[in-house]
């Protein structure tokens, strides 16, 4: 089992990237939460890693971090969601936001995400709330306190950005690199997505 690579980043094309390690180059899909994350090409990267192996493939997939590698793992067992949908899920919103839509049960929130219908969303509350409470799934331990609220940190205005891109109906490529041109400094978003939305009228004029 691959469970971490450390090299340098050779290829970074959403949602594929590649990482070179001591010569021999590793084929690796990601979310966008991930990719933000990374450097430039050609500089040092380390990833966790998740080996799927299947009858007629292997596919390897990278996370920035433990806790989204974690989450993509509980995803993954659950019928109907498969790696794909998993990424776009940890695409379009961050572990934490959906910790907290589990521990709401803010199907809403959910639905919006691309690929996740009502009938999806209802069993991802299902599936997940009982495991959701147990996971360490942030930066701060995702975990039920006494008084029954959850713990976790704020979102970030660049992940709900282009989740919020990926509903208007663009391509989850062309998301990360409509906010990946603005300088999103000091930004909430939806002056993100309003800058993101101009400038992209600007180019079509």
């Amino acid at each position: 089992m691959i469970g971490r690579l450390r090299g340098v980043l050779a290829v970074k094309q959403p949602p594929y990237l590649m990482i070179e390690v001591q010569g021999v180059g590793y084929d690796l899909e990601a979310s966008l939460s991930t990719f933000q994350n990374l450097p430039e090409v050609g500089a040092e990267v380390s990833l966790h890693t998740h080996l799927a192996v299947r009858e007629d493939t292997h596919a390897l997939y990278g996370f920035a971090t433990v806790a989204e590698r974690t989450l993509f793992r509980n995803l993954i067992k659950i019928s109907g969601i498969g790696a794909k949908l998993a990424l776009l899920i940890l695409s379009g919103m961050t572990v934490d936001a959906f910790a907290r839509c589990i521990q709401e049960g803010d199907t809403v929130s959910l639905t919006r995400l691309p690929g996740i219908g009502k009938k999806t969303a209802e069993r991802l509350l299902v599936e997940m709330r009982d495991r959701i409470g147990t996971l360490e799934l942030g930066g701060i331990a995702v975990a039920n306190v006494p008084d029954g609220t959850l713990t976790v940190a704020a979102a970030n205005p660049r992940d709900d950005a282009i989740s919020a891109l990926v509903t208007l109906g663009y391509k989850l490529p062309d998301a990360v690199r409509m906010v990946g041109a603005l300088d999103t400094t000091d930004l909430g978003s939806e002056e993100i997505i309003r800058q993101a939305l101009q400038a992209a009228v600007r180019k079509s004029l």
